[in-house]
């Protein structure tokens, strides 16, 4: 007899049930989930910290400026999401919360590290209690505090790892590959701009306009974030 599926038998009902292999097929829908969202890219650079995203405008009557998928959480700290929206916004909420008592309590700037561990362990705790589901996204979180620039992704387990250079969400693996062979510590938020303007543009092909591109950065002098313009975008592409 052929055995059945583990989605027949049961094990993606409910959270905190494993399969017998020793997985969460929750977790794993969640992870799919990620890689269908916009694309989202962070980039560290030697004056500041860069995220890029795709507004993936779908209807042409849509004000492709009202769309923002870049959050501000504090002065030196900006985020970005692939997956469902719905769900970073309720967990960047909570991080500008976090980083508004923070600088009533201490007076000062939350550090970058500090708000996704306490963004992470919400998200873990949602693979582990019964009655609800993980969250569907995974956030690019950049910031600047007073050991330089931080760029860290987390994912729906709760995981979070600090890279140089990430991507999120629709064409993951091809702009990865992008971003090893062409990224470079030296490179000006300018240069990042270019390279991953060049990234979401070779993905995209033919359904590619600078419109659908959302950027803002971390300045490391001001520490604090600046938007790009369309105008900087459009030339960015060229």
């Amino acid at each position: 007899m052929q055995p059945m599926p583990h989605q027949v038998m049961g094990y993606d009902r409910a959270i905190t049930m494993f399969s017998p292999d020793g997985r969460l097929l929750q977790v794993e829908y969640a992870k799919k989930t990620v890689r269908l969202g916009n694309t989202a890219i962070g980039i560290t650079c030697k004056d500041g910290v860069l995220l890029v995203t795709d507004k993936r405008i779908v209807d042409k009557l849509v004000v492709a400026d009202a769309i923002e998928k870049i959050f501000l959480i504090d002065d030196h700290i900006i985020a970005t999401a692939a997956g469902i929206l719905s769900d970073a916004r309720v967990l960047v909420e909570k991080a500008q919360n976090k980083a508004q008592e923070n600088r009533v309590t201490f007076d000062s700037p939350i550090d970058t590290l500090t708000v996704v561990k306490d963004m992470c362990s919400l998200k873990q705790l949602c693979t582990q209690s019964g009655g609800l589901r993980p969250f569907g996204v995974s956030l690019l979180v950049a910031g600047i505090d007073e050991d330089g620039t931080k760029l860290f992704l987390t994912d729906p387990t709760g995981l979070y790892y600090q890279y140089r250079a990430a991507v999120i969400g629709e064409g993951e693996a091809d702009i990865q590959e992008t971003l090893h062979k062409e990224y470079k510590e030296s490179m000006s938020v300018k240069d990042a701009l270019a390279l991953a303007a060049k990234a979401i543009k070779n993905f995209l092909g033919e359904n590619f306009e600078p419109q659908r591109i959302d950027a803002a950065y971390i300045d490391a002098q001001t520490k604090t974030m600046k938007k790009i313009s369309q105008e900087e975008i459009n030339a960015a592409v060229k």
